[in-house]
């Protein structure tokens, strides 16, 4: 008999809670099928079986554990052999129907007699709902619980204070849109507007070092690398990723390691290291419809940039009303360290660097 152990999850896991088990009570699993995902604070894990044999479930989804908790067991053996089910037997051929006799005329008058109909009962009254029928209640799921804490943390330790400001979206709509059919062939992966604004973000994180800052204790950390997390929302939360060293990345880089991530969250395949280390964060509530929010900074860092819906707005350009695509821009950021100058000065290099897009793809 072998057991089905919680294994370490990495530096900072304790534990989790299962998700969800990919086999039945009784099943006959094989050696590197995937037994169960478990629910961990920052991923989600497999754990798969290491002998092969008939399952026997110890713990529900829902449970909570610990490294090295028994979940369940493998009755170690090979594959019960398949039994053939027996043939039903043929029916037999039914006799032939003997022709029934017909019946002979009479001068008896029959009297047909038509039954009373019976009155129609009244419908039953409909019971009244019931009170546990109307609500449903969900143990938060341990990453759920650590996005809670991290965002009260958030608020509760940081002086947190956002400024806006506008971007018009034509030209990087256009210079997107007459590169992206080369981009596509050479790259396997389309141009989309998150790089730009990574790149954006780069240029003013370079342009303005006192955002790129952690605080630990009593001390300020200056940062002089560029791993930028983009937030990204799952059936399991939101999530931030890492995109390491985005300073030294082409666009198409950035795009595949984007669409990369994706993939992994959508498949439950992300690594702790993937979340960990990053220095800024973007968040672009417009694909959901957002047109304005104020993003909270993810610690220990000391700024994120909200992306927002693009509109149609009309707009003053050299004297005259002209509608444009507008998207808001909004910077949160952590005011024990970040002064408001430097706040907006930030979030003007984004919105210059965005409306000036081939700037960037020049490294001018």
């Amino acid at each position: 008999m072998a057991d089905i152990k919680i294994p370490a999850l990495g530096e900072s896991v304790t534990g989790g809670q299962i998700a969800k088990w990919h086999f039945k009570n009784g099943d006959f699993v094989k050696v590197g099928d995937i037994l169960l995902t478990l629910e961990t604070d920052k991923v989600a894990a497999e754990v798969t079986a290491e002998a092969a044999g008939t399952l026997s479930i110890a713990k529900q989804p829902g449970d909570d554990v610990v490294i090295g908790d028994v979940v369940g067991q493998i009755a170690e053996g090979a594959a019960p052999a398949v039994e053939k089910a027996p043939e039903a037997p043929k029916p037999a051929p039914a006799a032939a129907s003997e022709p029934k006799p017909e019946a002979k005329p009479t001068n008896i008058t029959e009297f047909k007699v038509v039954p009373k109909p019976e009155p129609t009962p009244e419908p039953a009254a409909k019971p009244a709902p019931s009170p546990e029928g109307r609500i449903t209640r969900k143990k938060m799921t341990p990453l759920r619980k650590k996005i809670a804490d991290q965002l009260v943390s958030a608020q509760r330790t940081a002086a947190i204070l956002t400024t806006f400001n506008e971007c018009d979206m034509s030209n990087v709509m256009a210079l997107r849109s007459k590169l992206q059919d080369a981009f596509v062939a050479k790259n396997g992966v389309k141009l989309g507007f998150m790089s730009f604004f990574i790149k954006a973000v780069v240029e003013a994180l370079k342009a303005v070092p006192q955002i790129n800052v952690r605080v630990e204790g009593d001390e300020i950390v200056h940062q002089h690398y560029y791993d930028i997390g983009v937030a990204v929302g799952t059936e399991r939360g939101l999530i931030v990723p890492v995109l390491r060293d985005a300073d030294q990345k082409s666009f198409a880089e950035l795009e595949q390691d984007i669409l990369g991530y994706a993939k992994k969250a959508k498949d439950g395949k992300l690594q702790v290291s993937d979340l960990t280390g990053g220095v800024f964060t973007i968040s672009n509530g417009g694909v959901y419809g957002s047109l304005l929010s104020t993003p909270i900074i993810n610690p220990p860092q000391s700024g994120i940039l909200g992306m927002h819906s693009i509109q149609q707005r009309p707009i003053a350009v050299d004297g005259q009303v002209v509608i444009r695509p507008m998207m808001n821009l909004a910077l949160s950021y952590d005011h024990r360290v970040v002064d408001g100058k430097e706040a907006v000065t930030f979030l003007i290099r984004v919105k210059e660097c965005i409306e000036n897009p081939a700037r960037m793809l020049v490294g001018a």
